[in-house]
């Protein structure tokens, strides 16, 4: 089946590049053509929404592994190199080990160790996006913040959330042979586990650009070390 989601292909010659972004952002959002025009030289660049996300559909409440099927469909079956950030890279750690995915690098960027998602008070979050009192909890405030920005669809957004929930994210090592980069800002407190991630894998490092969360994705020492990593 094809996948549903929306990709935007900018075309090329050689292996593709793919682009995944983070919660309560979209592809354009996170990978503006003002920044990545032309960062491989012609190589193709393939910019995807995740569901629930910019021109994506919902996917409801499903778990992680359709997510990643859902992905997988939009990628291909050709070769590539992948760039993910924050949920983007949540989502790629695993979307290298999907047996119709084929993965030469992979850039990680803004990646949490654990799995927020499970503390997310979900009740509460529903109440809040549907026009209910803010959550108490600091967690869950933040992410009905994030989910309530323009241009997103909150209850979609928060379906997506319980369903990643109900299959956690668990940084696993096997599988994951292939060079792997791990970029963190240096203000970044989501990205500090990093240099432990990089332990767990054979072929993997980590790096700090500077910048929180927001603005490391942003910089052009992020874009330079993708650039000389993802180097053919």
């Amino acid at each position: 089946m094809t996948s549903p989601l929306f990709v935007e292909r900018h075309p090329g010659a050689g292996r593709p590049v793919v682009f995944l972004h983070g919660l309560a952002s979209q592809g354009a959002q996170d990978w503006p053509e003002a920044e990545w025009g032309g960062s491989f030289g012609d190589r193709p660049r393939v910019v995807v929404d995740l569901p629930a996300h910019g021109a994506s559909p919902t996917l409801g409440t499903a778990p992680t592994s359709v997510v990643l099927d859902a992905l997988a469909d939009a990628v291909g079956a050709d070769e590539i190199d992948l760039v993910g950030y924050s949920l983007g890279a949540r989502l790629a750690w695993d979307l290298v080990r999907h047996p119709a995915v084929a993965v030469r690098r992979a850039v990680l960027g803004g990646l949490s160790a654990g799995e927020p998602f499970t503390l997310v008070d979900l009740p509460a979050a529903r109440a809040a996006v549907s026009g209910g009192a803010a959550p108490a909890d600091p967690l869950t405030g933040m992410i009905v913040h994030m989910a309530s920005l323009p241009g997103n669809r909150p209850g979609d957004v928060i379906d997506l959330i319980e369903g990643l929930a109900a299959e956690p994210f668990a940084p696993r090592p096997d599988g994951l042979t292939l060079p792997v980069l791990l970029i963190g800002g240096t203000d970044d407190a989501m990205a500090a586990g990093i240099d432990e991630l990089a332990q767990l894998l054979p072929a993997a490092r980590a790096h700090r650009v500077p910048g929180d969360h927001l603005s490391a994705l942003h910089t052009a020492e992020f874009r330079t070390a993708v650039q000389d990593f993802l180097a053919d």
